[in-house]
This record gives structure tokens, sequence and C-alpha cells, in this order.
């Protein structure tokens, strides 16, 4: 069952973020739905990695209310395949940039085995406990070859502080373990580069100012605004780090390497 300061911090918010664009201006559309998942310079590099071009079909697994996507189509010219369970949140997407979204999860994502031509997955993996089955749901749907980039959050020693709900950071290895069993080459990965410009800043915290005069009573954000306060301390105190990724999926001529539990 999902957590409800889960639906608070990635559906609550996403409706209110997408009222708060259509009153304030569609170009704060893509800084405010890249909050808390990617910077320009980070969206940059992976899809540079990934090597993105025009017309290829890019699914965005866990896509939110579809920034990083729209960035993707704006700036590269992907075919942007969304995939988002939350309800508000997949609405968001389809009221601010039109986009075609999959009602799913990563562990049963409905498209054709090999049917696409780059991933990416941005923030979406901390928040499952079963990241195995949403990689190999991934590995399935790519074409052999394919790109896949990650923005991962990664855990560094003992956790003093307490995770945000429904939050499961991965140790490097981990991570670079998961990747291997579910047929994936780790290519390459850097720390998140820099800071995102003053003008993409600005735009997402003037949406985030208008979503809390308007919603700062509710329930649903005070649980969403605790979930960020705790990732703060945690980026504070150096136990969580912004990872990029780029990996590819192996050829049918590597099979995927037996679950845990069936070793």
């Amino acid at each position: 069952m999902t957590a409800v300061a889960m639906v608070a911090e990635f559906d609550d918010v996403a409706g209110w973020t997408a009222d708060a664009v259509e009153q304030l201006g569609e170009r704060h559309a893509i800084p405010a739905t890249c909050r808390g998942s990617a910077s320009p310079a980070a969206l940059a590099w992976l899809a540079e990695a990934c090597e993105l071009s025009p017309g290829i079909s890019l699914l965005d697994v866990g896509a939110g209310a579809g920034g990083p996507s729209a960035w993707a189509a704006e700036r590269f010219g992907v075919r942007p395949i969304l995939l988002e369970p939350m309800p508000a949140a997949g609405r968001a997407a389809a009221r601010l940039f039109g986009l075609p979204i999959l009602a799913a999860d990563g562990r049963r994502i409905p498209l054709r085995t090999g049917s696409v031509d780059a991933a990416w997955c941005l923030g979406m993996l901390c928040t499952v406990q079963d990241k195995a089955a949403v990689l190999e749901e991934i590995h399935r749907v790519l074409k052999p070859d394919a790109s896949l980039g990650l923005l991962v959050l990664l855990a560094h020693g003992p956790q003093t502080h307490p995770a945000p709900e429904g939050s499961y950071f991965p140790t490097e290895r981990e991570l670079s373990v998961l990747l291997d069993d579910t047929g994936f080459e780790l290519l390459e990965q850097i720390d998140q580069p820099g800071e995102a410009p003053l003008s993409w800043s600005r735009r997402a915290e003037q949406v985030a100012a208008f979503v809390a005069t308007r919603h700062r009573t509710d329930p649903a954000y005070t649980l969403a605004a605790h979930q960020g306060e705790r990732f703060t301390h945690l980026f504070a105190s150096g136990q969580i780090a912004v990872r990029l990724i780029h990996a590819i999926s192996r050829s049918a001529g590597h099979p995927l390497k037996p679950r845990m539990e069936e070793r």
C-alpha cells in the first residue's frame, strides 16, 4: 500500500503545482515539475550520455508531473512515454504538457518487449523496495544495447536521521550489483552536477510559494513538507547523495542472473 505521506508528496502536490503553473504561466511548468528530481545540468548530462535524438522513444519510469520528459522533448525532439501510478501527477503531466501517460508502476510496464529506444528513471528507484523488479521490467521493454539513465539517491554509511516515509536508499555497491543482476552494464556515473541557474530556481520557487499560500493548512501539505525536511537533514549530514548513472541493456545473449531469493 502506498504510504499516505508519499501520496501527499508525489500526488497532491503535483496537482497543486499544475494549478499554480496555470496561474503563473507556462514558463514555470518545466522548472516546477522537475523540482526535487533534476537540475538542467543533470538532465543535460543524462540526455547526452543516453544520446537522445529526434524521434526516439523515451520511457520515463515514475515520471511524476512530466517535467524531465517535457524538457527532453523540447530540447532533443524525443517521443516521451510517461509511466506514472499517481493519478493526480499523471493528470498534471497531461494538463501541462499534453504528454501520453501510462497509469502503471515500474513493476508491470504495459509495453511490448524490446519496444523502447531509451529509458529514464529519475528519483523513483529509491521509492520502491523491490528495485530488481523495476529494473527487470525496464530491461524487458528496452531494445538490446539501449540506454538507461538513472538519477539515484545513494546511502552513505549508517543513517542517524530518519528517512522520508517510503524511501529505501541503496548503497553504491548494492546498486551496482542490482544493475548487473538485472541485465544492465554500467558505463559511466557522476555525482550530480552544479546547481540550477537562478532563472530556473526562481520559477520553481515561485510555484512552490504559490502552492504554500494556497495549501499550507492542508494536512497533505504538512505531510509533504515533513518529507522534504527529512531529505534536507539527510543531504546536509552527508548521509545521502545524488548519483547520475548511464547504463545499457545487455542483449539476449547475456541472460539475466537469478533473483537473489532464487539463488
